[in-house]
């Protein structure tokens, strides 16, 4: 099977230039061709072409499947933008692999970069999503200082990813929760102070292993988990 994506499908059937252009052109589809197109927000469509332009590539939906392959809990990623801007496409297009239902980038103390615009990352989520087969594209949030993002967290289940003595692993922590919010600091750590202020607004620090792994690393590791133990 082979997705496409089209957020208001049900609204207007027709596909983006870019997905038509790849669909009529590319693919070779013509009408009366069967397509599978998805919502993002967990419809996949069965369709049938009835006009095949390869700009504006016309639909008719012949069935609809509402949420394809929902997973039973809700996962949130905060995490540091990495100064190489492949880094956090790469944590991106793989967190949407494995399953994540909103991602927000966080500025901290020892942020590299201090600015990221959403835009580019949200073409590597909706490719992913089709790639990957799947219905739920995550929420993509513009980036928010480390200070007022916790302040304003409100989850059944808050985890800030730290190497200390004290932290639990997380596969210990996660199981039987149905929202889980985990924080993953840039490669210069959050600061003892950016810590002391997590734990103050309820956060629980957790290790993801003995190895100390770079941000974007840390971020598919942690998706991974939680997807694994829930």
């Amino acid at each position: 099977m082979l997705l496409f994506y089209q957020s208001d499908i049900e609204k207007t059937p027709i596909l983006s230039e870019e997905d038509s252009r790849h669909c009529v052109k590319v693919l070779r589809k013509n009408i009366k061709d069967k397509i599978h197109v998805v919502d993002g927000v967990g419809g996949l469509f069965e369709c049938e072409i009835v006009k095949a332009h390869e700009k504006k590539c016309e639909v008719k939906i012949l069935s609809v499947e509402r949420a394809f392959e929902k997973r039973n809990h809700y996962l949130h990623i905060a995490i540091a933008p990495t100064k190489n801007a492949d880094r956090i496409e790469y944590f991106i297009e793989k967190c949407v692999e494995i399953g994540i239902d909103e991602i927000t980038l966080i500025q901290t103390k020892h942020s590299e970069r201090k600015n990221q615009k959403t835009e580019r990352l949200e073409k590597i989520a909706i490719s992913a999503m089709k790639q990957s087969l799947k219905a739920y594209l995550p929420k993509i949030n513009e980036l928010i200082d480390f200070e007022k993002f916790i302040k304003n967290a409100n989850f059944e289940a808050k985890f800030i990813a730290h190497l200390t003595d004290d932290a639990k692993p997380l596969k210990d922590v996660v199981a039987d929760k149905k929202e889980v919010l985990m924080m993953i600091g840039p490669e210069g750590d959050f600061t003892k102070e950016e810590i002391a202020m997590a734990k103050q607004t309820g956060f629980q620090v957790v290790t993801l292993g003995n190895a100390r792994l770079r941000t974007e690393t840390a971020g598919v590791v942690a998706c991974t988990v939680v997807n694994t133990f829930l």
